[in-house]
């Protein structure tokens, strides 16, 4: 797989790009990343911030080695919190003080999970999972999404893939886009780039300025999209 590093790249820069749309296009000064990930370059709050200084984030993982770095993501103007749990547990997640004490949800507010649902089995219910999310938020709010596929891959790359997750903390599930399609169902997918329809796409091209060139073939491994709560 040598496009592995362009596949973390292209996410990376999907996430990056929503946030930014988000806080720039639409207004969200309030957003929750749940999957967030070890501290890098341009985070949540350093990227929505560059549009809405005010802009608040709270942050979301139960990895022990993010919770040791966490502290990197955190600002000294109180402007970003980080809440120490699992995604599978909607209730400790929106109830969290932290997370109370950024989030109104009585307003609109942007829910990123990016790269994060394709560690979550269909025994766990992902859709309902994301469901649950979506309800404590208010209408006008938005999610951004992304999650790794298999769709016309090598057989074999994506055996190894599988391998080399089965001995990892988390396993790995890869979806199709008709599978992830589902994720967005009731809410209204905005276009992933000018004078594109309103679809779920690879994450290269989710707001490029060239689409064409963004379609490489690291982006291929992730489908994504963002989408309005009515």
């Amino acid at each position: 797989m040598p496009e592995l590093a362009d596949a973390a790249w292209a996410n990376r820069g999907f996430h990056q790009r929503a946030a930014l749309w988000l806080a720039a296009s639409r207004g969200i000064r309030q957003f929750i990343d749940i999957g967030s990930g070890l501290p890098t370059q341009n985070n949540t709050h350093q990227a929505v911030q560059k549009a809405a200084p005010e802009a608040r984030v709270v942050y979301v993982d139960h990895d022990p080695l993010v919770r040791a770095y966490a502290g990197a993501l955190l600002t000294g103007d109180g402007s970003t919190r980080f809440v120490p749990a699992d995604l599978r547990d909607p209730d400790r997640v929106l109830t969290d003080p932290h997370t109370r004490e950024l989030i109104d949800f009585s307003q609109p507010a942007g829910l990123l999970m990016t790269a994060v649902l394709h560690f979550v089995a269909d025994g766990s219910d992902p859709r309902g999972l994301l469901a649950r999310y979506l309800a404590a938020l208010a209408p006008g709010s938005y999610l951004a999404l992304s999650h790794a596929t298999a769709d016309q891959k090598p057989p074999a790359t994506v055996r190894v893939l599988l391998d080399v997750y089965s001995r990892a903390t988390e396993q790995l599930y890869l979806r199709t886009r008709a599978e992830v399609e589902r994720y967005f169902g009731g809410l209204e997918l905005v276009p992933p780039y000018e004078g594109a329809v309103a679809a779920v796409t690879y994450v290269g091209e989710w707001g490029a300025e060239d689409p064409e060139l963004a379609d490489s073939d690291g982006s291929r491994w992730s489908y994504a999209a963002v989408a309005r709560r009515p």
